[in-house]
C-alpha cells in the first residue's frame, strides 16, 4: 500500500515537472513571437520614415495641401506602428495583453481615416451621393473614435482606482501593524 502511494506521488511530481517544462517552453516561444513582431514593427517604422522623407522630396513642387495630407497620413501610420510596438512591449513585460495601447491604435487609425476622408470629401462637394457617403463615413468614424477614447479613459481611471485602493490597503496594513 505504501508503494502505491509513493508511485502516485512520483507520478504527480513527474506530471508537475512536465507541466513546468511545457510552461517554460511555451513562454519562451511566446516571447520569441513577440520579439519577431517587434522586429517587424521596428523595420516597418523605419521604412515608413524613409518613405516619408522620400515623399517630402518627391512632392516639393506639389501644392501644400497635397504635401500636408501625404505627410500627415504617413506620420499617423508611423504613430500606429510605434503604438503597436508599445503594446507588444507591454505584452512582453507583463505577459498579458493590455487593452489600452490597442485602443489608442484604433483612435489613431480612426483619426487617420477621418483626415483622409475630409480632404477627399472636399473634392466631392459637387457629387451629391459621394459627398453624402463621405460625410456619413466621417461621422461614423468620429463616433468610433469617441467610443474608443471613452473606453481608454475608463480603463485608465479603473487602473488608477485599483492602484489607489492598493496603496490605501498597504497604508492601513502598515498603520495596523505599527
Amino acid at each position: 500500500m505504501a508503494t502505491t502511494k509513493q508511485s502516485h506521488k512520483d507520478e504527480d511530481e513527474d506530471e508537475e515537472g512536465r507541466q513546468r517544462f511545457a510552461d517554460r517552453v511555451l513562454l519562451f516561444l511566446e516571447d520569441a513571437v513577440y520579439w519577431a513582431i517587434s522586429a517587424v514593427l521596428v523595420v516597418g517604422s523605419v521604412a515608413l520614415l524613409v518613405a516619408q522623407f522620400n515623399t517630402l522630396l518627391r512632392l516639393k513642387e506639389a501644392p501644400a495641401k497635397v504635401v500636408m495630407l501625404e505627410v500627415l497620413d504617413g506620420l499617423l501610420l508611423i504613430f500606429i506602428f510605434v503604438e503597436l510596438l508599445y503594446a507588444v512591449r507591454s505584452c512582453l513585460r507583463s505577459h498579458e495583453i493590455v487593452a489600452e495601447p490597442f485602443l489608442i491604435v484604433g483612435i489613431l487609425a480612426g483619426i487617420k481615416e477621418i483626415v483622409v476622408l475630409s480632404v477627399e470629401a472636399a473634392t466631392l462637394l459637387d457629387k451629391g451621393p459621394d459627398f453624402s457617403r463621405a460625410v456619413v463615413e466621417i461621422g461614423v468614424l468620429g463616433g468610433v473614435v469617441l467610443v474608443l477614447a471613452l473606453a481608454a479613459f475608463v480603463l485608465r481611471e479603473r487602473r488608477r482606482d485599483t492602484a489607489d485602493a492598493g496603496e490605501r490597503a498597504a497604508q492601513e496594513q502598515g498603520a495596523g501593524s505599527g
